[in-house]
């Protein structure tokens, strides 16, 4: 049973209903409190890690070292990279995250005062002032601080309420008020804001329903808009007519497909079959024309022998989004006009597999891509496939002239995917890294906070070793090794 702490604690059936709904709004309150606080700690995060505070060794040219990031707008101060990473991992969250909740803050203590200050009061959530600087710190063209400062302005006066496209049409304005788009007033005699051109096609490919599909979002032209539409109708329309009995909305979304395959699914029975030996008639002819799509998805299903046959299993995980797949689906697009399927040889995920080189085989690096699924990192979602393939242990290029044993080799139990940014974080900074087992890792972080990352996701191990540890210093980065 759930217990209302504080003064007079009851338990949640004791309450009647005003009592319940003055604990709902006192609870939205303190978490509107704690949401202006982080932001307040997150702008003090930043002041603790100027560009003053990289290493000296910095200065040293060495590829991948740390560097000062400007992560809001003109006028706030910049940050040492590398700060944002152990923030994220305490917050649970991603670097990117951490570096978009700290680049807020910035923008709204340096270039959004009235914001700032009306959610240090209470007036506005921390949400609604962070989706204003949001807008502001990613403007095209940049905002001045003098055009940041408009905006400010104009929201405050509001409270904070102010929708997605007033928002955008504000930000708009103001890029006209202040000339930064270097506008020319004569040649729009209209009110206002259309000369930031708003037309886009956006993709949202790091979220995919279970249902195997994505989000798509557009801005088009008016008339290329209609022609959209009415191809899509149209497209709708014919699949009815050849005996779809999917719903109208699914039958749009297939024809909208088919658009990006110029309606392969249409010309398909019209495509002339032509066998090698040019015989039109021959019943085991192919169309002449190439497989259409071109999209590469990653889909990856458990296999078991029967007999002679393999049998897959029917749930599978697809790696674009990191979703669950169904064997159906894969048969279903499969089946759909000319799409090329190609399936690679099965790798053992517990074979230890090793070569005295430092480069990594392919064959090596899928098994470490199939392995971490992601970068290893605590919280980081980048998929494996665009990482680094990095050496737990450091490789020693001299190990072999010099007569000693090789400390890193490319081994599978000795090599992770890790991204680039977190590749550099680990080479230049104090955080680093073992495998405990095959596919489990464990970070410690320059503050001695611990994490555990598997294929499952990321857990914090226990509090950091030292509550309050001194001003944790940068390794001094030495050079290494350029590759042949």
């Amino acid at each position: 049973m759930i217990e209302i702490l504080g003064p007079g604690a009851r338990e949640v059936d004791d309450l009647t209903a005003s009592d319940l709904l003055a604990s709902i709004r006192e609870r939205r309150a303190a978490e509107d409190r704690a949401a202006a606080d982080v932001l307040v700690l997150a702008a003090r995060w930043a002041d603790l890690h100027p560009p003053e505070s990289i290493h000296d060794a910095a200065a040293f040219t060495v590829p991948g070292c740390e560097h000062e990031e400007p992560i809001a707008g003109e006028g706030a101060p910049l940050v040492a990279e590398f700060c944002l990473a152990e923030l994220g991992t305490v917050l649970g969250i991603s670097t990117t995250a951490a570096k978009k909740l700290v680049g807020h803050a910035l923008e709204l203590r340096h270039r959004l005062a009235r914001l700032w200050a009306q959610v240090q009061a209470g007036r506005i959530p921390a949400w609604r002032a962070r989706a204003v600087a949001e807008a502001t710190i990613h403007s095209t063209p940049a905002l001045t601080r003098e055009a940041a400062a408009f905006v400010d302005a104009q929201v405050a006066a509001v409270a904070g309420r102010i929708g997605a496209a007033q928002l955008d049409r504000l930000v708009a304005e103001t890029i006209k008020r202040y000339d930064l788009a270097g506008f020319d007033p004569a040649a729009d005699p209209e009110d206002g804001y259309l000369h930031v051109d708003p037309r886009h096609v956006s993709i949202d490919t790091t979220e995919v329903h279970f249902a195997g599909t994505m989000r798509m979002e557009a801005e088009l032209d008016l008339a290329d808009a209609l022609d959209v539409d009415r191809a899509v109708t149209h497209g709708a329309a014919t699949q009815a007519a050849l005996g779809s009995t999917e719903s109208l909305a699914v039958r749009r979304a297939k024809a909208l497909g088919d658009l990006a395959r110029t309606q392969t699914a249409l010309d398909l029975p019209t495509q002339r079959l032509v066998s090698d030996d040019g015989n039109q008639d021959d019943p085991d002819a192919q169309p002449t024309l190439p497989a259409a799509r071109e999209v590469v998805l990653h889909a990856h299903f458990d296999a078991a022998l029967a007999g002679l046959d393999t049998v897959f299993a029917p749930t599978g995980r697809m790696e674009e989004g990191q979703r669950l797949l169904l064997l159906d689906q894969v048969k279903d697009w499969s089946a759909d006009s000319r799409t090329k399927v190609t399936v690679k040889p099965v790798i053992d995920l517990n074979a230890d597999l090793s070569t005295p080189a430092y480069e990594v085989p392919d064959r090596i690096r899928e098994q470490v891509i199939l392995r971490d699924t992601t970068c290893v990192f605590p919280w980081c979602t980048r998929p494996a496939r665009r990482c680094d393939v990095d050496h737990v242990t450091e490789y020693d290029h001299a190990a072999d002239a010099e007569g000693r044993p090789q400390p890193g080799p490319t081994t599978t139990d000795n090599l992770a995917a890790l991204c680039r940014f977190h590749h550099r974080l680990k080479t230049h900074t104090a955080w680093h890294y073992r495998m405990t087992e095959a596919g489990v890792f464990e970070w410690t972080s320059p503050h001695g906070h611990h994490y555990r990352r598997d294929r499952h996701g990321t857990t914090a191990s226990n509090e950091a070793e030292t509550p309050d540890p001194p001003d944790v210093p940068h390794p001094r980065p030495r050079p290494r090794p350029r590759r042949p």
